[in-house]
């Protein structure tokens, strides 16, 4: 018996023929439809007969959403390996992770002679794949530093680039057969590809024999290896592959085949059977199914604390450990470093509801993330559990409803509101995350037209500390949809937001550069001016200390909400006069390009910094000296202040958690010693009025007193004794049930 306990997925094999070229494409869409889970073509460039596997490989995943696509099997001596490892993350990426590579150490050696490639030995072909797959993986570690150096016998590589990284994890499955190549595959690839038709009896078993000692020895699990097998048509029914699956170790079956009754027969009817045989059989041997494997090495990076074996079924697939390829791009937030014990990763409320029940049994921290933009790192930790939203990311646009999932980026909302004339205001980086900033505030380059982000939230589904999924609007929890809107982290875990967004196409930007020697002055003419403005301006001023050699200077960035160009000059010439100017720019542009977004990833690693904020009615001498003398003491290197006020002030105090709603001015500074930025802070508080959530690092006591008045913060108790009475949104600055059970903080 050798089942390594992997779910099941079934394929197709379809030939790549350009005499009738859409056909095989329309075969691999009959495949998706019929429920199946892969597409694969096979690479023979030599045959005049094909069409190009790459080009078919690419227009396929454009032509269909849900199926995996791979190459069945990639010929390597024909494609360079820092350019094959290219081309299978590019449309892994331009596909959302669907590419897989099936590769081969090549074969019809004649042929590939004949268009230039090198003719190889058996042994030379193991040694060409083994260095081969090296290459291919450290072109993918674009988070390594350096290039990629290699001196090997097939493949000597000076200094190329790495990147870019794939979606997803890809996996490297050979097409291979001998005991030299076994070995390889138990040693480094992902899993074993043969085809049956060329299989004698026994091969199965000699060859996961080969491959299990082979993984054993290298120092991993033989079940990290995937079996997979081409089979044909006559082969095609459970009586023939239930002894495959569950005595020769096969999970992935994929028929070779072009007729579109037998794809969608084995679709629709062999694949739900067989699975149902399998996990009949499995069950009543008392084995797991649909395990994700890992090996020893992985294993040992495991945390204390976290009952890993114990993970919920529906958050298997996509969990990720300390030992995963993919731990590097989702242990860290924009700016800090993280090292979770565990990062789940659910894709619907119920699913955030099973992480949530999972993480609070567990004895370690809990995180949770949206985006993983936010400066304070609170969506991150070392040990602990990190539930990560962005797999929640959808965004569907009705009328001026739109509904939008926590891990999606407000760049990508901008983009698909545009398209019906619609903007929101949201932050003034396209990266931000949803969920962060639409619990929080959500000061953005449109708040003194528009208001804040929460003003325009009419709803959210929410998943409650005792797990429960509820409705949050304005008659249904009404108490809890109030304070979702500013301290939204304190009560729940919110799935989806339903939003009003409003008309605006095209906005007017300016960039205008001064001359920041005399900070003080600068920040308290440019406040003056931008108070006096219309409401259809925002400005956002960020001032950086100087450097040797490099006097300070400050930037404002500023955005007249509507497609006016005379009415934005007007009102942005007195913007000139604020100091001397050393460069200006204006734009006529869509909101959707000011707000565009960058997929970038998150690697951390920027030395922690600090952050502190205040709000402010008016730029006074008092604070703006105050400011200048942080710059100028090196207290703190980079000082933002953004425009409120407008729209914003204009709701009641009382109508959303978030109640700095007098004030015109939120100033925020960057700093790296702890104890002077901490002075140099507390030496500022008392000319400032309110603090934002989303700017702070200090997470001492007074400072949720800053954030929240006193009417606020009482009724935010007696919410949290009724929603979240353990207190297990414990991470974003705490509101405890009873004052006198003040979390202890540290600075982060």
């Amino acid at each position: 018996m050798a089942d390594y306990g992997h779910d099941l997925l079934f394929g197709t094999f379809i030939t790549p023929q350009n005499a009738e070229p859409q056909a095989p494409v329309a075969l691999a869409r009959l495949s998706e439809r019929a429920g199946l889970d892969l597409v694969t073509f096979q690479d023979h460039p030599y045959q005049s007969a094909f069409l190009d596997t790459w080009t078919l490989l690419s227009y396929v995943a454009a032509s269909t959403e849900r199926v995996k696509i791979s190459g069945n099997v990639i010929n390597l001596p024909l494609r360079p390996p820092v350019l094959l490892a290219r081309q299978a993350a590019s449309l892994d990426l331009l596909s959302g992770g669907r590419f897989e590579l099936g590769l081969g150490a090549g074969a019809f050696w004649d042929a590939i002679e004949a268009m230039g490639g090198p003719r190889r030995s058996p042994a030379e072909a193991v040694a060409s794949l083994s260095e081969a797959i090296d290459v291919i993986r450290a072109t993918w570690a674009a988070d390594e530093r350096g290039g990629i150096f290699t001196d090997g016998a097939h493949y000597r590589i000076r200094g190329a680039k790495r990147g870019p990284e794939p979606a997803h994890d890809v996996a490297i499955w050979l097409g291979v057969l001998g005991p030299r190549m076994l070995r390889l595959t138990g040693q480094k690839a992902d899993g074993w590809l043969p085809s049956l038709p060329y299989l004698k009896p026994g091969d199965l078993q000699r060859g996961n024999a080969i491959i299990d000692n082979a993984a054993v020895a290298a120092g991993r699990d033989p079940r990290e290896v995937r079996r997979l097998l081409n089979i044909t048509a006559d082969k095609a029914t459970v009586a023939d592959l239930l002894p495959l699956a569950r005595s020769d170790g096969v999970s992935v079956f994929i028929l070779s085949s072009d007729d579109p009754r037998a794809i969608q027969a084995f679709g629709e009817e062999v694949a739900p059977a067989l699975r149902e045989a399998v996990a009949r059989e499995r069950q009543a041997a008392g084995m797991p199914s649909g395990q994700v494997m890992r090996g020893p090495k992985a294993l040992a990076l495991r945390r204390d604390g976290i009952a890993y074996d114990a993970l919920p079924a529906a958050l298997r697939a996509t969990a990720i450990e300390p030992g995963d390829r993919a731990y590097p791009r989702v242990r860290s937030t924009y700016l800090r470093s993280g090292s979770p014990g565990l990062v789940l990763r659910p894709g619907t409320a119920t699913e955030v509801a099973e992480a949530l029940a999972f993480a609070r049994q567990q004895q370690v921290p809990l995180a949770v993330r949206s985006g993983g933009h936010g400066i304070s790192g609170r969506s991150t930790n070392d040990g602990g559990i990190v539930i990560d939203l962005r797999r929640l990311n959808s965004i569907d646009v009705t009328g001026t409803s739109v509904r939008v999932g926590p891990g999606a980026t407000w760049g990508h909302v901008a983009q698909a509101l545009a398209p019906f004339g619609l903007a929101m205001s949201s932050g003034d980086f396209g990266d931000v995350g949803v969920g962060g900033l639409a619990t929080a505030g959500g000061i953005g380059f449109l708040n003194r037209k528009f208001g804040l982000t929460i003003d325009h939230v009419t709803a959210a589904e929410v998943v409650l500390a005792d797990g429960r999924i509820v409705r949050a609007d304005a008659s249904e929890n009404p108490d809890l949809f109030w304070a979702l809107r500013g301290a939204g982290a304190n009560v729940g875990i919110v799935t989806t937001f339903e939003l009003a967004a409003y008309p605006l196409g095209d906005v007017v930007v300016a960039q205008m550069i001064y001359d920041a020697t005399e900070p003080a002055g600068l920040l308290e003419r440019w406040g003056k001016l931008v108070e006096a403005a219309p409401r259809e301006l925002t400005s956002f001023l960020y001032v950086s200390a100087g450097r040797p050699g490099s006097p300070p200077v400050a930037q404002a960035t500023t955005v007249w909400a509507d497609d006016d160009t005379d009415a934005a000059v007007s009102a942005l010439t007195p913007l000139l006069s604020a100091g001397a100017v050393l460069g200006q720019q204006v734009q006529l542009l869509p909101y959707a390009a000011v707000l565009a977004p960058h997929d970038a990833p998150h690697y951390g690693g920027q030395a922690d910094p600090l952050f502190s904020n205040g709000f402010a009615m008016h730029l006074t001498s008092e604070l703006t000296e105050g400011v200048a003398a942080g710059l100028a003491s090196g207290a703190a290197f980079l000082v933002a202040i953004r425009a409120v006020g407008g729209a914003v002030n204009d709701l009641d105090p009382h109508a959303t958690a978030y109640a700095h709603r007098h004030q015109n001015f939120n100033v925020s500074s960057v700093g790296a010693n702890p104890q002077r930025f901490r002075r140099h802070w507390d030496q500022l508080r008392p000319a400032l009025d309110g603090l934002y959530l989303s700017f702070e690092t200090d997470r001492r006591p007074e400072r949720l007193a800053d954030a929240f008045p006193d009417k606020t913060l009482t009724r935010l108790r007696e919410l949290k004794a009724r929603y979240d009475p353990q207190n297990v949104f414990d991470q974003n600055f705490p509101v405890t049930a009873d004052a006198r059970k003040m979390p202890l903080f540290t600075e982060l």
